[in-house]
């Protein structure tokens, strides 16, 4: 299928050429295939923007011609969202699996060379920020010891990569701010951790040139900024200098409302880019909201949030978070949302609750997931059988839940699935398949936002016990 896919590309090329002798009229294209689609299109983004919505063949291909696009980043969503790099005549075709989609995404054609290696990258950074989550114990120089090392093999292969071919100094640029803004990222990321030990803080000792990225960093490159390695750095770092601004008044919290305030006001004098400047606050916004746990402070956010964005439709939109977080907050009762069980028979989620209850969710369209969050729930299960663990489906087709539900084994008197997914998702603020909550046997909130993985769940759900 993908050469198939290729020679029509080629084709389109050739015919395309033989009509045009200017570079600024050639053809540039991407497709390709989506093995197990979890939907019928792909969506096509520069920077934030949306280009287009490509519909899906029924061989699971797609196929769209861009016309004179700008050099530089662009991205694609299926299910799950990627970035790719894209110049004028490139005839770019991948490849993924959604079971397995980073992992799985592969390019071929004009273009591929290059971006097969800016996803090498991707996953070699993930790789490195797990193996260096050993390392945040150190002392600041053995990190950075460790952290160069791993640098010095990753700059190796790029300069190796760059000598066997030909790359414009566009591409070379977003592959070498790859590297630069991981590596910058990992020293935030130390140094949130460090901040958090007092002792570690007292004894400081850090290298001297340690931080010295910090005199050079870019805030406001318009060409990198809905690039993840980059606007990610970004919010590490404003993290790490907010926390001295407050640090006499809170041990370092960022889902405080004093950290994201002097945050924010950081992002605004700070950022020179508009739009990313509107990113980034919208980010923590979001994020706060998300985990506030008092109604009047976020009040108080949202009206400070409108002082720097004027934006009505993100206005909006913040505005309608907010007053669906205000009634998850602790001592609210929990939104009494409609659930089927296996025999198709409606349920009000409060006449379920019979016990203190733990609320996750899932999805059969991420079966790892799914199977690692049951096997969760069962080992909390059985530790606390002072709680009852109910399971809540998010998808939409009863059938195929249903028969996953009993090809799995599951309990089913503690299988639902939701009547009305779309305002239950509202109502409940789901923004993630790990988001869990834990509220008494009469549905008073306790938790409205855990984690079943979250290290410190046993201690959340022996703490309520206890109160």
């Amino acid at each position: 299928m993908v050469k198939n896919l290729f020679c029509v590309f080629v084709c389109l090329l050739l015919l395309s050429c033989s009509n045009s002798n200017t570079d600024e009229d050639s053809t540039t294209v991407i497709g390709g295939e989506i093995v197990n689609p979890k939907t019928n299109n792909v969506v096509l983004f520069k920077d934030d923007a949306v280009i287009d919505t490509i519909p899906l063949s029924e061989d699971n291909t797609f196929f769209y011609t861009l016309d004179n696009p700008k050099a530089g980043l662009y991205s694609f969503q299926h299910s799950e969202f990627q970035m790719f790099y894209l110049e004028p005549g490139d005839s770019l075709m991948l490849r993924l699996n959604t079971l397995d989609f980073d992992e799985s995404l592969q390019y071929s054609g004009e273009g591929a060379k290059e971006n097969n290696f800016l996803m090498d990258l991707f996953l070699q950074n993930e790789n490195d920020a797990k193996a260096l989550v050993n390392y945040y114990m150190l002392p600041p120089a053995e990190f950075q010891a460790k952290l160069d090392s791993i640098e010095k093999v990753n700059n190796k292969k790029y300069k190796a990569f760059l000598k066997k071919n030909d790359f414009s100094e566009g591409f070379k640029n977003v592959a070498q701010s790859n590297l630069d803004y991981y590596g910058y990222t990992k020293k935030e990321m130390y140094t949130s951790v460090f901040n958090k030990n007092e002792e570690r803080v007292a004894q400081g000792n850090f290298p001297k040139d340690f931080y010295d990225y910090r005199d050079d960093i870019d805030f406001g490159n318009s060409k990198l900024r809905t690039y993840y390695p980059y606007y990610r750095f970004l919010d590490v770092y404003f993290d790490n200098v907010a926390y001295p601004l407050y640090k006499d008044e809170l041990d370092p919290n960022r889902r405080s409302f004093i950290h994201n305030y002097n945050k924010i006001k950081l992002i605004d004098s700070l950022i020179t880019n508009d739009s990313l400047k509107e990113k980034l606050i919208v980010r923590n916004m979001r994020r706060y909201l998300l985990h506030a746990k008092d109604p009047e402070k976020e009040k108080e956010m949202l009206a400070f949030f409108k002082t720097y964005v004027d934006d009505p439709k993100t206005i909006n939109t913040m505005e309608q978070l907010a007053s669906a977080t205000m009634k998850l907050t602790p001592g609210q009762k929990i939104p009494n949302v409609v659930l089927v069980n296996t025999d198709n028979t409606a349920n009000n989620l409060l006449s379920l609750l019979k016990k203190p209850t733990v609320l996750y969710f899932w999805s059969i369209e991420s079966v790892k997931h799914f199977k690692e969050i049951h096997a969760k729930a069962a080992e909390l299960a059985s530790k606390y059988p002072e709680y009852q663990f109910i399971g809540i489906n998010t998808d939409t087709h009863y059938k195929k839940w249903k028969k996953a539900v009993q090809a799995s084994g599951y309990n089913e008197s503690n299988e639902y699935q939701f009547e009305d997914i779309e305002n239950a998702e509202h109502d409940l603020v789901l923004t993630s398949h790990n988001k869990a909550m834990v509220v008494s046997a009469e549905g008073t909130i306790w938790e409205s936002n855990t984690n079943l993985f979250n290290p410190k769940i046993e201690q959340q759900l022996l703490g309520f016990l206890n109160n």
